[in-house]
């Protein structure tokens, strides 16, 4: 169901960026990224942001004082955050590890935390307020700062933590491993219960490269000018809400289990139904080709396993992929069994070595997004449960989204949805979500 969005406007004043570096000597020298770390669709900075109630640190504690130490403390256990990525000949990227400090901006806004609303969820109202940077999927990484930081002190005596990382130097689980260092060394802590491991070279390819897989994930797409969806066209951003009784619907109308060749998790689940209604809702004509691209989580689940600690990307991306005609027309149980075969491969225990080998001969290009519907999975992450001193936050994400989207954890059980389309496709993707939680099967057009 879409959830009903708030509005609210106001101007932070910010102070000056400082740097805060290190607050102890640190290592000098070269760090190489990896294979799989230095490709082109990660030249960007990820939102992370986190709202905090009042009454934490002990009472009285300035915020910004406090994070402005815990990073200090913590870039001196994680200092290649602390240093600039340069770019070697053949564009492969490393960190040059100089102790220079990250970008830190202390700031105040007349607003309350309540004025946001009950349901926070990107796009977070004026999050252009509450960042140091304009939110973009792509930018310059080289010699600048890794990571930015604001601090925005609310009147109701909350705060906003705003976070801003180079995507080429951690995923989203890297990210939430060194924010909780920051947590445990601002309430106290000596040194962070993790101790973070570069290990890089485990996501490098092999010489010479062999990969062992195809991967569609950077094969452009068939007829790219012909997208529904453009630069420069005119957005609508909406939240929808799936809660349990939405789940229970949608698994209602699966084929017998013993017909479905793996089980059905939420987010096979619901990562097939919206993709069908995101489809259809795009007008694609029946012969288009469509996918459906999807982040898959290697820790865990390779030979040899990562060492405790990695807070590199450890990631590889999943494609299933169709017609238009094939995807709407079909039944529910048949995109579950596309986006579950895509997800198996992904996982194959040699999947990320031949992804590497594959972004070495390829230049590291960018994947493709041409009729291509990309999505995270955040609900089984931590990063949401970040504690600086202030309790658990009343929100922890992306500040904003694009074309790609999050499944992000909501109360009550629910996964709140994010989408971002043209504002007529929008009206068509409700429609058809309506539709679809509604039936006891439903097949799909243009609508």
């Amino acid at each position: 169901m879409a959830a009903s969005s708030t509005t609210v406007d106001f101007t932070a004043r910010r102070r000056h960026p400082e740097l805060v570096a290190p607050a102890g000597p640190t290592p000098r020298g070269l760090r190489r990224l990896s294979d799989i770390d230095d490709q082109d669709s990660f030249r960007f900075y990820r939102s992370v942001i986190y709202f905090y109630r009042s009454g934490g640190g002990g009472g009285g504690v300035d915020p910004a004082r406090v994070i402005r130490d815990a990073l200090a403390a913590a870039l001196v256990h994680y200092y290649p955050i602390a240093g600039r990525i340069r770019e070697l000949p053949g564009r492969k990227l490393v960190v040059d590890c100089t102790g220079e400090g990250v970008s830190f901006v202390e700031a105040d806004a007349d607003v309350a935390l309540e004025e946001f609303g009950d349901v926070l969820c990107p796009p977070i109202p004026c999050a252009g307020e509450l960042l140091s940077l304009p939110e973009s999927n792509s930018a310059v990484v080289t010699n600048r700062p890794l990571l930015y930081v604001q601090v925005t002190r609310l009147k109701c005596g909350g705060f906003v933590f705003g976070t801003q990382i180079c995507h080429n130097l951690v995923d989203a689980a890297g990210i939430t491993q060194f924010l909780q260092a920051v947590g445990e060394l601002a309430k106290g802590m000596a040194v962070p219960s993790v101790r973070p491991v570069w290990a890089r070279e485990l996501f490098d390819a092999r010489d010479p490269p062999r990969p062992a897989f195809d991967h569609p994930e950077y094969e452009p797409a068939s007829d790219v000018g012909n997208d529904r969806l453009r630069p420069g066209d005119e957005l609508v951003h909406r939240r929808f809400l799936f809660g349990p009784g939405d789940i229970a619907a949608l698994r209602h109308q699966l084929s017998p289990p013993a017909r479905l060749r793996t089980p059905c998790s939420r987010f096979l689940l619901l990562s097939a139904f919206t993709w069908r209604c995101r489809t259809a809702a795009l007008g694609y004509a029946p012969g288009d080709e469509v996918r459906f691209m999807f982040v898959v989580n290697v820790r865990g689940r390779r030979t040899p396993p990562l060492p405790e600690g990695f807070y590199g990307n450890a990631l590889t991306f999943g494609v299933a992929r169709t017609t238009a005609g094939e995807l709407c027309s079909g039944t529910l149980s048949r995109a579950v069994e596309l986006v579950a075969a895509a997800r198996a491969r992904a996982m194959d225990d040699g999947y990320a070595q031949s992804v590497a080998d594959t972004l070495v001969l390829r230049g590291r290009p960018r994947f493709t997004t041409a009729r291509t519907y990309l999505v995270t999975d955040l609900t089984k992450s931590r990063l949401h449960e970040v504690d600086l001193g202030w309790g658990k936050p009343l929100f922890g994400g992306p500040a904003t989204t694009t074309l790609a989207t999050f499944h992000m954890p909501a109360g009550g059980g629910a996964i709140a949805v994010p989408m971002c389309l043209p504002p007529r496709a929008m009206e068509r993707f409700a429609a058809a979500v309506r539709a679809g939680l509604a039936a006891e099967t439903v097949v799909l057009s243009k609508m």
